[in-house]
């Protein structure tokens, strides 16, 4: 216990230094939103990385589908590199960077409103970033709890509780920049941790092979088509349920691209050179924490089956703390720090794009001059740096109300982890990803095809939620996500265009 306390003591004070060390760069907007745009490739691939994984995935995804789909589920994983990672990277990377820096776009729904020229859809979308952000933060807080528990012994609502006062301390005062250098040094630890955690899990049980050869000869949940049960469907290349598994990977890979937390990175690296070495470790960084909290999670049915919840299901979110409960004390420290960078690095991305979204599109909203226009009633500089300092002050304040209301879901958590970020992810990215992605590269994406997708992307999570899911949250997710798209083309095809002279102004970053 003191190995584990003295560890987990020497990271938080390491955080909270960091906090203090950033926060002269968090005096104004730019520097406590984005870190002054001057990002290097090392930290934003990092807070990409760290932001994108987190004890959603290492408790709450890996043990519930690690015991769905076995060794299998190690798609997932792959899946998050390849499409979350490196593609999301080579599409989006350059692009948003060049037009958000063109437009003087701070945050996703700044861009809507910027792009699409409509300061209601600027509105309209951080109302539906702050409410959807929630869910997603409050099944952190539930995954790094579960895990603190059991390694501590530490009633679950005091983890939760402090969890989330520390993480409020540093991005208080830190912002983007203290976040991205804490992102970085998480990072480190969790490469580290899941490597080590991994050859310790399969040494428990005889190794890697014997590991295997006890999955393929566990029977299956279910009969078959004819109706016997089958050995060694939970080692196979493509697992028990092949389709259900290709939900949860779109949803976990495709749903990144379009998240206000995870875009923004792009907005704040230095430069084009940047993000071509920024995508190279980004996409190493994923395939080896996401593929390795997948293939660990793979293996949960070796360790017993989990306890039951009082409805009788499954409690999902008990696996993977009971496969680790057994390891020795020194490496349930390690999977401690494990958790908590992964999802202490989360949280400080979803509190700050919650909180910025909230004040610069919602409280404050500065109509741009597009460049090339003259901008209106200027101010001169002292008025400016008040305002922008008032700005910094009202982002605080909101970190700290976003952070108790997802404590108060936290407490009292309605589901499973991966369903909450199921309902999170599928309204977020079904409502942003099509007319975010589109309108970076097609001139001809209208205003009323963007309201649509809002339509869509929030319409049909929220319905099926009401509905007690008819549709598995994950599937839905994932529908909402690629049904984006065919709707942003049909309505940019049938409503009126935008002004041409100003799309073309935008687009001009590219030339």
């Amino acid at each position: 216990m003191f190995i584990k306390v003295l560890l987990t003591i020497i990271f938080l004070a390491v955080m909270v230094a960091v906090g203090l060390y950033s926060r002269k760069q968090a005096s104004n907007v730019d520097g406590f939103v984005l870190g002054g745009r001057s990002v290097g490739p090392w930290l934003t691939a990092f807070a990409y990385g760290t932001s994108y994984f987190s004890a959603v995935v290492f408790v709450g995804y890996a043990g519930q589908f690690g015991w769905k789909y076995g060794l299998s589920s190690t798609w997932i994983g792959v899946g998050n590199a390849i499409i979350g990672s490196l593609l999301a990277w080579i599409i989006l990377g350059r692009r948003t960077k060049l037009m958000t820096q063109h437009i003087e776009s701070r945050t996703m729904p700044d861009f809507f409103g910027t792009r699409f020229d409509s300061q209601a859809l600027r509105v309209v979308a951080s109302v539906i970033a702050f409410v959807f952000l929630i869910p997603y933060t409050a099944g952190v807080y539930k995954g790094i709890s579960t895990l603190f528990e059991m390694g501590f012994g530490i009633p679950y609502e005091y983890c939760v509780i402090i969890m989330a006062i520390l993480t409020a301390v540093y991005v208080i005062l830190g912002g983007y920049k203290a976040t991205a250098m804490n992102d970085f040094i998480q990072g480190i630890i969790m490469l580290f941790g899941i490597v080590t955690v991994i050859a310790a899990v399969l040494n428990s049980q005889g190794g890697l092979m014997a590991a295997i050869d006890k999955m393929a000869a566990l029977p299956a949940d279910a009969p078959n088509a004819q109706g016997t049960i089958e050995n060694g469907g939970f080692a196979t290349i493509l697992g028990p349920d092949p389709w259900n598994l290709l939900g949860v990977v779109v949803l976990t890979s495709l749903g990144t691209w379009g998240l206000p937390q995870m875009v923004g990175k792009f907005y704040s690296i230095t430069d084009e050179s940047a993000i071509r070495r920024g995508t190279i470790i980004s996409t190493i960084f994923a395939l080896v924490v996401a593929g390795g909290c997948y293939f660990l999670g793979g293996f949960g049915r070796l360790f017993g089956t989990p306890p039951t919840l009082p409805n009788g299901r499954l409690d999902f979110d008990a696996i993977i703390p009971s496969m680790l409960s057994s390891l020795p004390d020194i490496l349930i420290a390690l999977v401690v720090l494990l958790v908590l960078s992964a999802s202490m690095s989360t949280l400080a991305s979803l509190v700050l794009t919650s909180s910025s979204t909230m004040t610069l599109d919602l409280i404050y909203r500065d109509k741009k001059a597009l460049p090339g226009e003259v901008q209106e009633g200027s101010i001169d500089d002292e008025v400016s740096e008040k305002i922008e300092r008032r700005k910094v002050v009202i982002m605080r304040v909101l970190i700290v109300f976003f952070i108790v209301i997802s404590l108060m879901i936290a407490l009292n958590p309605p589901t499973f982890i991966a369903q909450l970020m199921g309902i999170s992810w599928g309204a977020l990215a079904g409502a942003f990803l099509a007319p975010f992605m589109l309108g970076l590269y097609w001139k001809g994406v209208t205003t009323l095809s963007v309201w649509a997708c809002f339509v869509w992307g929030v319409g049909i999570t929220v319905t099926n939620m009401l509905l007690g899911n008819p549709i598995n949250p994950i599937n839905c997710g994932a529908i909402a996500m690629l049904g984006g798209f065919p709707i942003v083309w049909l309505f940019s095809l049938l409503s009126p265009k935008m002004d041409k002279d100003k799309v073309n102004q935008m687009f001009s970053c590219y030339d």
